[in-house]
């Protein structure tokens, strides 16, 4: 036998050995998605300078305000249990958000991306979101975390954008339950402000709107985005640089954000069940003035609270700046007086710094994470499910289920188990030597039997 040939034991041995499937990723990115990083970076560093500015015209308000001693009382009496509360609740709007975003590759059995990417995803999110004006950082620090992690540019702004629109129509499903059932409250508590709730509910029904109608007809899209290009580089509003870069954008990213949308919709399940987990998301950032004001132990309305948090959450969007600077204190000061009284600035630093200041200090960390590669979402799912199922009902799963094609040698049994392909073979194997064994030994018998006698 040559030297490289493998007897029949030794490749059915090789055939029973189990080759996990793995997923290549090339991680490499381009040098405009790190151009695009950077420039978020750039952005934050100027945020940074900006919030120092709002801390000090804060701190000055306070002081010229008469209101340093009733902020020191205030805090002074906090309850810190219902505050780490909060904090472990906005702990779970991180982890939902890690989760809608596996829901959303979690299908695709050859999707590169893992679970410590989606959280280095997330981070970007929840960082840029906060510290960029208008969020606008937070889509190209996003999607450059995606295509490091081996999803192409369109793949990775097509998830990013499929992402984007669920987030969004999420905001706009929960303040339209929480109108529901919170609209007479707002009314017989503000009067005609609540119009300013409505019009702002109206704004984010526009804006969801016009994502659902770019994802379902990219057609007008294109041809009217291509004529207002035209138009505005005729007239030189927009240079020709920056003209080519759009007209990419509108005839190539738009097409694929469309394509994109379009496949995750035809799984339906998936798409309710991201909502489902959004809107859990949503929850845990509009309850958190909800737990500040437990920490002063004040009475306090859950479903009251998570309305409120809702329509100030709206507001803060609506404002161009970092944070909502500006309308975050406007909002939680015509929201919520009325529940916190004498501890409204107190609450809202409290609120502010759980809401704004900690996820930014938890997620600059999380942001370098970076998954090793592997198997994907999809196989490692398929495989626990399995392993559960297989527990629960059992019926194996199990670590030491039997290789398909081999031999096993249990321990603790008596007989040869064989299973998988070619089992009735291998059993009359066994079967044909045994009985070769036991003819052999009688010959052997009956051979020394008769030399015994023929010595006699």
């Amino acid at each position: 036998m040559a030297a490289d040939e493998k007897s029949p034991k030794e490749a059915k041995k090789a055939a029973a050995k189990k080759v996990p499937l793995k997923v290549s990723a090339v991680r490499s990115v381009s040098p405009e998605d790190s151009a695009a990083d950077k420039k978020s970076l750039g952005q934050v560093r100027k945020t940074f300078i900006f919030l120092g500015f709002v801390a000090i015209a804060y701190a000055a308000y306070l002081v010229f305000s008469g209101q340093v001693d009733e902020f020191v009382t205030s805090l002074a009496g906090v309850d810190l249990a219902w505050i780490t509360a909060g904090v472990i609740c906005f702990l779970f709007y991180y982890v939902f958000g890690v989760v809608a975003y596996a829901l959303s590759i979690i299908a695709d059995p050859d999707n590169p991306v893992g679970i410590r990417d989606l959280m280095s995803v997330e981070a970007s999110g929840v960082f840029f979101m906060r510290l960029t004006p208008n969020s606008a950082g937070a889509p190209p620090a996003q999607i450059y975390r995606l295509t490091r992690a081996g999803l192409s540019v369109g793949e990775a702004s097509a998830l990013n954008f499929t992402r984007t629109v669920l987030y969004e129509a999420g905001e706009g499903v929960f303040a339209a339950i929480m109108l529901v059932f919170c609209g007479g409250y707002f009314y017989e508590t503000f009067g005609d402000v609540t119009l300013v709730g409505l019009f702002l509910f109206g704004f984010k029904v526009v804006q969801v709107g016009a994502m659902l109608f770019l994802c379902l007809f990219p057609k007008p899209v294109v041809a009217i985005g291509n004529w207002a290009l035209r138009f505005a580089n005729r007239r030189r509003w927009l240079k020709d640089d920056k003209y080519e870069q759009w007209y990419e954008m509108v005839n190539t990213q738009v097409v694929k954000f469309s394509a994109a949308f379009k496949r995750s919709a035809k799984n339906v399940r998936e798409m309710l069940l991201t909502m489902a987990v959004t809107l859990l998301q949503l929850g845990c950032m509009y309850a958190l003035p909800w737990f500040v004001l437990r920490a002063f132990g004040e009475p306090a309305d859950f479903l009251i609270c998570l309305a409120s948090g809702s329509m100030l959450e709206l507001l803060i969007n609506a404002v161009p700046l970092p944070g909502g600077a500006g309308g975050a204190e406007v909002g939680f000061a015509i929201l919520f007086q009325g529940m916190y009284g004498v501890h409204t600035t107190a609450g809202f630093v409290i609120w502010r710094a759980v809401e704004y200041l900690l996820p930014v200090l938890i997620a600059a960390p999380c942001m370098g994470m970076r998954s090793k590669g592997g198997e994907s979402l999809n196989r490692r799912w398929n495989r626990f499910r399995k392993r559960v199922v297989g527990f629960v009902t059992g019926r194996g799963g199990g670590k030491r289920a039997t290789a398909r094609g081999g031999v096993t040698v249990k321990p603790k049994a008596k007989k040869v188990v064989v299973s998988g392909a070619g089992a009735k073979s291998d059993a009359s194997d066994v079967q044909a030597r045994i009985a070769a064994g036991k003819a052999a030994a009688a010959a052997k018998k009956e051979a020394a039997e008769k030399d015994a006698a023929g010595q006699k």
